[in-house]
């Protein structure tokens, strides 16, 4: 899998990255999630995650011809965090030797990857049932 770095929100010791791959998904690389309470308001198959991401992050989307800004509709694998303002992303671990070769993963964080059609359809106006979702955020 070919990778292409879109940008990074440092500050000391964080490093969440994004990436767009050659497969037309994007690679999200964040912080493991170790609160208990979060974990069991998710549904993870098995061979998928969830890291913590600063919402700033999808900013970077623009630089591969989305629009930047927040997402419009909250669902999976995507939801929005409070009060922290994080997003929780939920995606297929990254296992392949050829990606992990071109990243720098501390051993707080690990990635996911989501398709690009999942990223672009939560950048779109929100219907009815994603307005009442938004209404009831995570813990």
């Amino acid at each position: 899998m070919k990778l292409r770095f879109l940008g990074k929100n440092s500050q000391v010791g964080d490093c969440p990255t994004l990436y767009a791959t050659d497969r037309d998904t994007y690679l999200v690389q964040g912080w493991k999630i170790v609160a208990n309470d979060l974990l069991m308001q998710l549904t993870l198959s098995e061979g998928e995650t969830a890291v913590e991401v600063p919402t700033e992050l999808f900013e970077h989307l623009e630089k591969d011809g989305l629009p930047s800004g927040e997402f419009k509709r909250l669902e999976d694998p995507l939801m929005v965090l409070t009060p922290g303002g994080t997003y929780v992303v939920q995606g297929r671990v990254v296992t392949d030797p050829e990606a992990l070769a071109q990243m720098s993963i501390p051993d707080y964080e690990s990635v996911v990857e989501v398709s690009k059609a999942t990223i672009t359809a939560l950048l779109e106006e929100p219907r009815g049932a994603d307005l009442q979702r938004r209404a009831q955020p995570a813990l």
